[in-house]
């Protein structure tokens, strides 16, 4: 949204010149584009928001159009094919009928071990231009494990079943695993088994290898080379294997492969009895009978690895609502709203701010005392867990605040925000607080007159936000000391509300003001 669409106080879709103000119902146009290590695809969306009172709450949500799935092209052993993927997803923009300029809002992800890929931040550069307007543009191992495990409506199904359920993605590089509970994800890790850790040409030789692929194969006396032919005998063996470690890290211990690390993340920490299991991603279209054409990988002999496995395990198998587009599903359906209430922002010039990711730590508010520890440790926690702890970019905070404002609490809060949020204040970023009550200016007017922080502070109010939440905050507006404030919300076609009455999930269309 630039300065010219702010004009008058009202928010402007970017590509249409529409306003929420004169409207009763929107349907705005979205986008994913997921470039994986092994596929590559996109999903279009159309979602319909509709005015209630002074707000707009999602009331419908469809993918009207998914692409082909694109092996993901490669111009080099290390290097993706970046025009080999632009004229596909041009492809797949005409054969859906769409303009990029009609697109509203949307995600580009890079994905598993394509991340990693030497040409990856020109990859999402270049993308990002073509796809329209971008809220995201990597995801990094975190993310990507609670994307697919929203997107597949694994968190969903855990308030269905009332008890904690997993989804475990299993592409061509990585394996993401996620435990959700009450329809959230509690805890996560990834490792790397994948399909296509070593890619074999028509003849059964290998023309791509990963790194995990050569280690697996040493550790059962293989010699993996690139050119070296992969028997039938030698393929079940590797995926058995994978199967193995891949099991070891949803049971929470920490595999390792040739005498090396396989996990991505810290190890399962959660314990408990899970009601069933699900898998996403390109390996579970050969779980669940989805595909039984083989692309020159192992992706059907570590299905079948897997399925043997299970029958062993324990918790039943579940079926999820997207397999293999699942993570790109989930990203192609993002919205915009305004919301927004008094606020505090200094100094003036901290604003605008574009794109700021949320997080929304697991806060003891209610409590009579807040303990600063805890606020920092909650904070840090969200941090790491979204990819987000090493500083390089501003967050939101959400802070649903509950109980009185006195001195003490509102003390307590703002030493451990600034505490939590030490890495990112490091690197020269704003203390961004969006809470639903109406303490934002006591929280602003504690850091800059009691505090005397000298750190730029943007504390608003009135919104009611979650993680996957990417914000926009406007420039002021001299006419009438406004902020406009624009939430895109990161909204799973399956688990949208997460078994909440949507029309008590989202606020919108407050009328913002500012104070300093």
């Amino acid at each position: 949204m630039t300065e010219e669409e702010a004009q008058g106080g009202r928010i402007f879709f970017s590509s249409t010149g529409r306003t929420f103000g004169e409207e009763d119902e929107l349907c705005v146009l979205s986008v994913g584009v997921d470039i994986g290590s092994s596929t590559s695809h996109l999903v279009f969306s159309r979602i319909v928001l509709e005015r209630l009172d002074s707000r707009y709450v999602v009331t419908e949500r469809e993918s009207f159009y998914q692409s082909d799935i694109l092996l993901t092209p490669y111009s080099a052993e290390e290097e993706i094919d970046a025009a080999a993927l632009g004229a596909f997803i041009a492809r797949q923009y005409k054969d859906a009928k769409v303009d990029a300029d009609e697109i509203d809002t949307g995600a580009l992800i890079l994905t598993g071990v394509a991340v990693r890929r030497r040409n990856a931040r020109a990859i999402g550069e270049l993308f990002a231009a073509q796809a329209g307007k971008m809220v995201a543009v990597s995801a990094g191992d975190s993310l990507e494990t609670v994307m697919a495990a929203y997107g597949s409506g694994a968190a969903a199904r855990s308030i269905k079943n009332g008890a904690p359920v997993m989804n475990v993605d299993i592409g061509g590089g990585t394996s993401k695993i996620a435990v959700c509970d009450d329809g959230k994800v509690i805890d996560v890790t990834a490792v790397d088994v994948g399909a296509r850790l070593l890619v074999l040409d028509s003849g059964g030789r290998i023309v791509r290898l990963e790194e995990a692929g050569r280690r697996f194969g040493a550790e059962l006396g293989m010699k993996l080379d690139l050119g070296s032919q992969l028997g039938n005998d030698q393929a079940k063996a590797l995926a058995a294997r994978m199967t193995e470690r891949l099991f070891e890290a949803m049971e929470g211990r920490s595999p390792r492969a040739g005498g090396a690390a396989l996990l991505r993340l810290d190890p399962l920490s959660w314990r408990g009895t899970l009601s069933d299991v699900s898998f996403s991603g390109g390996v579970s279209e050969y779980i669940y009978g989805g595909e039984a054409k083989a692309f020159g990988d192992i992706g059907p002999q570590l299905a079948a690895e897997v399925r043997a496995r299970l029958r062993d395990w324990g918790p039943q198998l579940a079926r999820p609502e997207a397999r293999i587009r699942a993570t790109v599903i989930g990203a192609s359906q993002y919205t915009m709203q305004v919301s927004g209430s008094t606020i505090f922002v200094w100094p003036l010039e901290t604003l605008p701010l574009r794109n700021v990711p949320v997080i929304a730590p697991s806060f003891a508010l209610g409590d009579e005392t807040i303990d600063s520890a805890a606020v920092s440790g909650a904070i840090k926690a969200a941090l790491k867990r979204l990819d987000l702890g090493g500083g390089e970019t501003p967050v939101a905070i959400f802070v649903p605040w509950r109980g009185s404002a006195t001195f003490r609490r509102l003390d307590d809060f703002c030493r451990g925000v600034a505490d939590g949020l030490e890495a990112i204040i490091a690197h020269g970023h704003p203390i961004v607080l969006a809470g639903d009550g109406d303490v934002g200016g006591l929280v602003g007017i504690h850091y800059c007159e009691e505090m005397k922080l000298n750190t730029p502070i943007v504390s608003i109010d009135g919104l009611e936000l979650k993680e996957f939440d990417y914000i926009d905050i406007g420039a002021i507006l001299d006419t009438s000391g406004a902020v406009p404030v624009v939430i895109k919300s990161l909204i799973f076609p399956t688990s949208a509300g997460v078994g909440k009455d949507w029309k008590a999930e989202r606020a919108v269309s407050r009328a913002a003001s500012a104070r300093r």
